[in-house]
């Protein structure tokens, strides 16, 4: 792969396509096999599949990831299988690393840094991530994009919208248009690391009162739109730590620190950090944690926020005229009563924690699975009643509640979260969300 340029490669898109059109379209066939009674080794094929683009570092693994969190968009296997690919890629060689870096900085770029390791720290989907130390003493992360991203990025969305596609001739309960709108936006947002420096501010602004919450800092004049440069936050790997099995009061300071880093943002800002996987967490010797990635982060106009509280309040009232008025506020559309009820259920399953006022776990369900029966049956029903085509807003703020959600689950955390949720949106203005929201936006420097 040539790392030279920062365009789309038509011939870089050409050979992503016909490395991973094998991957998705045995994905399309294996599916309509199911739907048409054949039996098939999806759990042999899943295994393949994370293979190819693990080995590929593909933004699709992300896209697999959200996937699984829409009702019934993947076959099971797929989903626990590609879950697993984030930050497990292999990193690219000392080779590379010089050539970009040069690239980015200069010839010289090494004069810049006392130390620069030249093994990768951390390797995902889009970039890996140097350890390295400025002459002032700063220690320092510096992600570098791997070559030809754009390309890939570009041949992974064709290779979305005809899986997509194929998904919705067979299934059409959930309309993908919007979905694959918001994902292709925010994934092309994801390559420009001057936008992600710009929202790793932003963060630092909106997470500033939250003590639990730390926050790398971007060092401007040593980062590009494929080099960003941070200060090193110390922490170890959430998933490492839980295999330790920590005592229970550790547990819970971590999940409240989580539980806080996505929704003081949210109510406060109307801001969402759209990827809560594991390996954006570190936790610290006192429990606080580290936020890391700021790729994928959705702005939302003050009325959307509303919504949310509003759809809360209206199932803890079982009032469905004002439930009615949350989804038209978020822009569905063409909502049958019994289409609503549908969908109630699934804001149920979300807030019926935030609705149990006592310390407790995230579910009361002793079944892994509870959720996925739940979106299994919404599907269902969104199928029975003609299907409905989710708001673009929607998307990443369903992947956020579903995947913090399991991670609190992972936790083992036992909280009262109700009590956190009512001091959050306790006296909610959108008036002044969105004041905050503007000047946040305006001293961070995140682009329209």
């Amino acid at each position: 792969m040539s790392d030279k340029g920062d365009g789309s490669s038509f011939f870089g898109e050409i050979r992503r396509m016909a490395k991973t059109s094998g991957a998705v379209g045995g994905i399309a066939a294996r599916v309509a096999g199911e739907r048409l009674g054949f039996k098939t080794n999806r759990a042999g094929h899943a295994e393949d599949l994370k293979t190819i683009l693990g080995g590929l570092k593909g933004p699709l693994m992300k896209v697999a990831q959200f996937l699984s969190t829409v009702p019934d968009a993947l076959p099971e296997e797929y989903a626990q299988e590609l879950a697993q690919l984030q930050a497990n890629a292999p990193a690219m060689g000392a080779a590379f690393v010089r050539r970009r870096m040069a690239g980015e900085l200069g010839p010289d770029w090494q004069k810049q840094f006392a130390t620069f390791g030249q093994e990768a720290a951390a390797a995902a989907s889009l970039g890996q991530v140097h350890r390295a130390t400025l002459p002032d003493g700063r220690e320092v992360a510096c992600k570098l994009q791997y070559p030809d991203m754009p390309s890939t990025v570009e041949a992974d969305l064709k290779q979305l919208r005809m899986a997509m596609a194929v998904y919705h001739r067979m299934d059409g309960a959930i309309q993908h248009e919007d979905i694959y709108a918001e994902l292709s936006e925010r994934l092309r947002e994801e390559l420009d690391y001057t936008r992600e420096a710009a929202q790793a501010r932003l963060y630092g602004i909106m997470l500033a009162d939250v003590p639990q919450v730390h926050v790398p800092v971007p060092v401007p004049e040593l980062s590009t739109k494929r080099l960003l440069t941070m200060t090193w936050l110390d922490g170890r790997p959430l998933m490492k730590r839980l295999e330790e099995d920590p005592p229970q009061e550790e547990r819970n300071a971590i999940a409240e620190a989580l539980f806080r880093a996505w929704y003081v943002p949210f109510y406060r800002y109307g801001v969402i950090h759209g990827d809560p996987h594991l390996g954006n967490y570190q936790v610290r010797p006192d429990g606080s944690v580290n936020l890391l990635d700021f790729g994928a982060i959705r702005v939302f106009p003050a009325p959307f926020t509303r919504g949310v509280i509003e759809l809360y309040e209206a199932i803890r009232d079982e009032d469905m005229d004002r439930a009615a008025e949350a989804y038209r506020s978020w822009g569905f559309v063409d909502l049958s009563r019994e289409k609503m009820d549908v969908l109630n259920e699934w804001a149920r399953f979300l807030y019926e924690p935030l609705l149990d006022d006592r310390v407790r776990p995230i579910t009361l369900s002793d079944d892994p699975q509870f959720g996925r029966e739940v979106a299994r049956r919404v599907h269902a029903g969104l199928k029975r009643t003609g299907g409905v085509k989710p708001p673009r807003e929607f998307v990443l703020m369903d992947r956020s509640a579903i995947g913090l959600g399991g991670v609190f689950l992972r936790l083992k955390a036992q909280l009262n979260w109700a009590k956190l949720y009512r001091e959050l949106v306790e006296g909610f203005d959108a008036d002044l969300v969105a004041a905050r929201q503007a000047a946040a936006l305006a001293e961070a420097g995140v682009p329209k």
